[in-house]
C-alpha cells in the first residue's frame, strides 16, 4: 500500500508492539510454557483479537525464541481453547461459540463463588487480606479507567476483579484454571461493540463485593458474587449470540 501500511501491517505491529519487553520474563531458560504465560497475558489483556492469525516470525522474533518453542507454545495454547490450527493456513486465535460462553460462566460460577465461600465468616488472616487488597486494587483500576473512559482498560481491570477473586482459594491450580477460563471470556469480550456496556454498570457491584469482603462478610459477598454472574450471563448470553449470528 503505497504512502502508508497496509492494514493487516498495522494490526501486526499492534500484536507485536511491546512484546521485545516481555523478553525479560523469559530469562535463561526460554521455555514453551513461559512464553504460552505471555501470549496468554496478552489474549487477556485484549492485544489479540478473534479470528486474528498468529504471525510466527514476528512474535518469535519479537521475544527472540526459537520456531520449535513457538509452536509448542501454540500448542499448548490450542489444548487451552485460546487458538486453533487450521491446516495450511496457520493459527488463529479461536472465535468463543454460544456454548462455550454458557460454560464458562457455569465454571465461574462453582469457582469463584467457591473461593468467596471458603474464607469463612469473620477476621481474615494476612494472606487473604492481602488477596482482598488484590481485589480492591482491581476495583480501583476499573474505576479509573471508568474515570478516563479507556473501555478496554476497564474491560482488563474487570478481568483482573475476577482473577483475584478466584485466588481467594489460595490454588495454584485454580488459578491456572481461571488464568485460561478468563482469556477465553475476554475474547467474548472482543466481539462486542461497546465494552462500556458490559462493564460499567458492574462497577458498583465490584465494589459491593470488595467492601463485603473487607467487612469479613463473606455469606453478603457470595450473594452479591452470585448474582452478579447471573446477571452478566444473561446479559452478555444474549447479546453474543446476535453478533455470532451476524458475522
Amino acid at each position: 500500500m503505497a504512502g502508508g501500511v497496509a492494514k493487516s501491517d498495522q494490526r501486526r505491529l499492534a500484536e507485536v508492539a511491546g512484546l521485545e519487553s516481555d523478553r525479560a520474563l523469559l530469562g535463561r531458560s526460554s521455555t514453551a510454557e513461559r512464553v504460552a504465560d505471555i501470549l496468554r497475558d496478552r489474549i487477556t489483556e485484549g492485544y489479540f483479537p478473534p479470528g486474528a492469525r498468529l504471525s510466527e516470525e514476528s512474535i518469535g522474533g519479537a521475544l527472540g525464541v526459537s520456531r520449535n518453542t513457538l509452536r509448542e507454545a501454540f500448542r499448548l495454547l490450542t489444548h487451552e481453547r485460546l487458538l486453533v490450527h487450521e491446516l495450511n493456513r496457520g493459527v488463529f486465535v479461536r472465535v468463543v461459540t454460544v456454548e462455550d460462553l454458557d460454560d464458562i460462566y457455569r465454571v465461574r460460577l462453582i469457582v469463584e463463588c467457591a473461593a468467596v465461600r471458603g474464607l469463612g465468616e469473620g477476621p481474615h488472616d494476612a494472606g487473604v487480606q492481602e488477596a482482598i487488597g488484590l481485589i480492591e486494587a482491581a476495583v480501583r483500576s476499573g474505576e479509573t479507567a471508568s474515570d478516563g473512559r479507556a473501555w478496554q482498560d476497564l474491560s482488563t481491570a474487570n478481568i483482573r476483579f475476577h482473577q483475584a477473586i478466584a485466588a481467594l482459594a489460595g490454588s495454584p491450580r485454580t488459578d491456572e484454571l481461571m488464568r485460561g477460563v478468563l482469556a477465553e471470556l475476554r475474547l467474548v469480550f472482543h466481539v462486542m461493540d461497546d465494552p462500556r456496556r458490559f462493564h460499567a454498570p458492574y462497577l458498583t457491584r465490584n465494589r459491593q463485593i470488595v467492601e463485603a469482603l473487607q467487612a469479613g462478610d463473606t455469606a453478603d459477598a457470595e450473594r452479591l458474587l452470585r448474582s452478579y454472574l447471573e446477571d452478566s450471563r444473561s446479559q452478555l448470553s444474549g447479546a453474543y449470540a446476535q453478533r455470532i449470528a451476524e458475522g
